[in-house]
């Protein structure tokens, strides 16, 4: 399909630009020229702005006809898109005031590594252990995916191992090293994360990758592969610790939530909750995370429904490889990666965090 606008790029141009910009996001939508977010701020670009029939000329050419005709029934759509040499995109399109809309997101070609990324160099070890359930959790866009990705990567070069992704869409393409690894995408390769889970059983895995625990029926699945002795990596969209272990307890009936307490305290083996910063002077970001690892003291509070507790437990826990997210943006500020307003606007106790600071 052509533009309606001549002087308006093609897609593949809009991508490649996306991809050049250092941008982590495309915006299309009616009325706009497109934006991209670059360091985390958005910037309206110097293309044409879009009228309907660009908008919907430029998402129609990268769909194909099955997407476009469940685009046009659920009025929604994820997938994700490949251009060859450049890079891999997490596309949503999406309808607002009555016009079709899009956000894509770049998923590079290359996986880098746990260094590459400058994650906690405590993921080498967790992505190693044999049995259990890590939760990588952050609002959207905070980089959960590439986490996974990373650690992902760390198995494959480090464990002979074989590895199953339950996805929604594929994003990150991997290459078998050690691991044997098979990804599989919710709506093609099978019907929904939960559906997946039920039978990845019988499929030998030693690994499991559930790429969102969005219901009560997956993440009961997710803890009951933990608890037959495999290893489960799954994302949630909470933003610390306490608040993710209270939000897969409360999915549970109210019945079975005491059961539920002893199988999470049982299984679970960390929780990393990260945000992402505008790194100063550049436009790149820049990661804080939070660690809580599951200590005999973290299971028992959980158990008992203490969930409060895990907070100073994370405080003083850093002889076992803990961190509170405040003490690691503490850190990005002290050092002068982040501004504290950046700091302050993803602390979950700002006043707290702005007095140890300026100690």
């Amino acid at each position: 399909m052509t533009n309606g606008n001549p002087q308006l790029p093609q897609m593949d141009q809009l991508l490649e630009e996306l991809v050049l910009r250092e941008a982590s996001d495309l915006h299309l939508r009616v009325g706009e020229a497109p934006i991209y977010r670059i360091g985390g701020k958005l910037v309206r670009s110097e293309f044409p702005v879009m009228v309907e029939e660009d908008t919907k000329s430029l998402l129609y050419s990268i769909m194909s006809e099955e997407q476009q005709r469940r685009y046009e029934k659920d009025l929604e759509l994820d997938f994700a898109f490949g251009l060859a040499g450049v890079a891999r995109f997490r596309i949503n399109i999406f309808r607002q005031r009555g016009y079709v809309g899009a956000i894509m997101r770049v998923i590079p070609l290359k996986i880098r590594t746990l260094e590459e990324w400058k994650l906690p160099l405590i993921l080498k070890e967790l992505s190693l252990l044999p049995r259990g359930l890590i939760l990588i959790t952050g609002p959207t866009g905070s980089g959960k995916s590439t986490t996974l990705a990373a650690m992902v990567e760390h198995i494959n070069n480090n464990r002979r191992s074989h590895l199953i992704t339950l996805e929604d869409p594929i994003e990150f393409l991997y290459k078998d090293n050690l691991a044997i690894i098979e990804q599989r995408e919710v709506g093609s390769d099978t019907p929904s994360f939960a559906s997946g889970l039920r039978h990845v059983m019988r499929q030998n895995p030693d690994v499991i990758l559930v790429g969102e625990m969005r219901n009560y029926e997956t993440m009961s699945l997710a803890i009951a592969a933990a608890e037959t002795g495999h290893l489960v990596l799954a994302t949630l969209h909470t933003t610390d610790a306490a608040q993710t272990v209270d939000r897969i307890i409360n999915t549970y009936p109210q019945e079975s939530q005491a059961q539920a307490r002893v199988q999470l305290a049982t299984v679970l083996q960390a929780v990393i909750s990260q945000a992402l910063l505008p790194a100063l002077g550049t436009r790149k970001l820049v990661g804080a995370f939070e660690i809580m690892l599951g200590t005999p003291a973290v299971r028992s509070v959980i158990r008992d429904g203490k969930t409060p507790q895990i907070y100073s437990l994370i405080q003083t826990g850093s002889k076992f490889g803990m961190q509170s997210l405040d003490s690691a943006l503490k850190e990005l500020v002290t050092s002068g990666q982040v501004t504290l307003e950046d700091a302050l606007a993803k602390s979950s106790n700002p006043a707290e965090l702005e007095t140890s600071i300026s100690r």
